[in-house]
């Protein structure tokens, strides 16, 4: 689909919400519709192509509606407006969920719709399996072409869309992650059927049994080529999913001038784990660093 006809596409769908809120379901560039909310800045300005607009990237196994996302979403629309989504696979948006792939699609269809929202700086903040989304999304923009076989696989798309300012939080550094029993856990629920099963009916989560094919870009090779976009990375010291190695990891493959790393003492994972005062300190990193 082109972005003209994605745009289309949402405009159709948008429906009212609460409080200048409203909703809209988007289609990807492989044809899978998205469940979107755009929320407006509780600090005044309406819809203003000088606010910028927070694009949240849930974890895996979060939603749109889920309350740790709605928290995040409240901590952000104090400072600026913020869009946020259900991967494929989660909530009520379709299809099932690729682990991390062809989830960059959800994230550039939620940030095409920002911009024709009028928003000239989109920011784009991702948690867990939405970290490694939008460094890997960051990466295809800033190189503008698709990776290898991306064209036979459908996900050319993702490189159309590009963020003007990049935050990943408990991000994992490289694929097939298993040295914690959290981890663990998480790839039986995602390789065995019976794991399967637990998370379409348990976690509300359907996920794609095929696995990958091919691989996509690791989080630590897509670093490097995001630069000179700012891009900041969130971790906890206390991240019972991914140690310290994994941020570290990250940053050392970065680009020194435009990348910054937080160890946060005390921070658990993700968004269901992040307080509201590091929620505003990302929100306040990011507004800086795109004027």
């Amino acid at each position: 689909m082109t972005p003209g006809g994605e745009a289309e596409s949402a405009r159709r769908s948008l429906t009212p919400d609460t409080a200048g809120a409203r909703r809209a379901t988007l289609l990807t560039e492989d044809g899978v519709p998205i469940e979107t909310r755009y929320e407006p800045s509780r600090a005044g300005g309406g819809l203003s192509a000088d606010t910028p607009v927070i694009v949240v990237a849930h974890g895996f196994t979060g939603a749109l509606e889920r309350p740790a996302l709605r928290r995040v979403a409240s901590a952000f629309t104090q400072r600026t407006a913020v869009i946020t989504f259900s991967f494929r696979g989660h909530g009520r948006s379709g299809g099932r969920s690729t682990v991390g792939d062809r989830e960059v699609l959800d994230l550039a269809a939620a940030v095409h719709w920002a911009r024709t929202l009028g928003h000239r700086r989109v920011i784009t903040v991702g948690f867990s399996m939405g970290g490694s989304v939008v460094l890997r999304h960051a990466a295809l923009s800033a190189r503008n072409k698709p990776e290898p076989d991306e064209e036979r696989e459908g996900r050319t798309g993702a490189h159309t869309t590009g963020a003007d300012a990049v935050v990943a939080v408990s991000a994992p550094a490289r694929w097939y992650y298993r040295g914690t029993a959290p981890m663990r856990r998480v790839h039986w629920a995602i390789t065995r059927p019976t794991g399967r099963l637990v998370s379409r009916y348990g976690l509300r989560t359907r996920i794609d049994a095929r696995g990958w094919n091919p691989e996509p870009l690791p989080p630590v090779a897509a670093v490097p080529l995001i630069a000179p976009t700012p891009l900041l990375i969130v971790h906890g010291d206390r991240d019972p999913y991914f140690p310290l190695d994994h941020p570290r990891m990250l940053m050392a493959a970065a680009d020194r001038a435009s990348t910054e790393l937080w160890i946060e003492p005390g921070f658990g994972h993700a968004e269901t784990a992040a307080p509201a005062e590091l929620l505003h300190r990302i929100a306040g990193w990011a507004l800086a660093r795109t004027p």
